[in-house]
């Protein structure tokens, strides 16, 4: 017969063992992606908030538009913990360099000290490179698809030069869409 003060230190060790596996998983506080690029950095901050929020069309456009297994998004916000822009940008990532998100989210999991700039490095991505800005490029599609409004920095206002203008302006409806064409 276990004493009550056995059956009190087991309790506690089990609250305590609990405590610190919920702390394990939970993100660190002042979460930073480091991408190497502060708008991206400001959109994945952005995407914590909507996929927070809207958790289900989060996950619909990781598996429509970024290749991602529904299993494996579902299991990394909900068991394993990651923050929806860390996800979405391992997705994207995987997309813009034609690699499985999976192979993204081991590479991240391996070494992310660096943060995801650092992840990027070594997979030949890096900010400034022709699969980052395919990457960049690739937030307004996602934006578009969320209806979400999105403002853009210098570099995709060049990409995107009839984006924000009015209809008439941009010859109908779609101007934005034929200028990614």
């Amino acid at each position: 017969m276990i004493r009550a003060s056995t059956r009190w230190l087991l309790a506690m060790a089990l609250l305590l063992g609990g405590m610190q596996t919920a702390a394990a998983v939970d993100p660190p506080k002042g979460w930073e992606p480091r991408s190497g690029d502060a708008w991206v950095d400001r959109q994945l901050d952005d995407i914590n908030r909507y996929g927070e929020r809207y958790r289900d069309a989060f996950i619909d456009e990781l598996v429509r538009y970024q290749g991602a297994p529904r299993e494996l998004a579902q299991e990394m916000l909900a068991q394993r913990g990651w923050k929806p822009g860390d996800l979405y940008y391992a997705c994207a990532m995987a997309q813009a360099i034609g690699q499985p998100c999976r192979n993204v989210i081991a590479e991240w999991t391996r070494d992310h000290d660096a943060g995801w700039a650092g992840v990027g490095k070594r997979l030949d991505i890096a900010p400034g490179s022709p699969p980052f800005r395919k990457l960049k490029r690739g937030f307004v599609d996602s934006y578009d698809h969320w209806g979400r409004p999105l403002v853009l920095d210098a570099e995709l206002r060049r990409a995107f030069p009839d984006r924000g203008k009015a209809a008439s302006e941009q010859g109908g409806a779609g101007g934005a869409k034929a200028a990614r064409k």
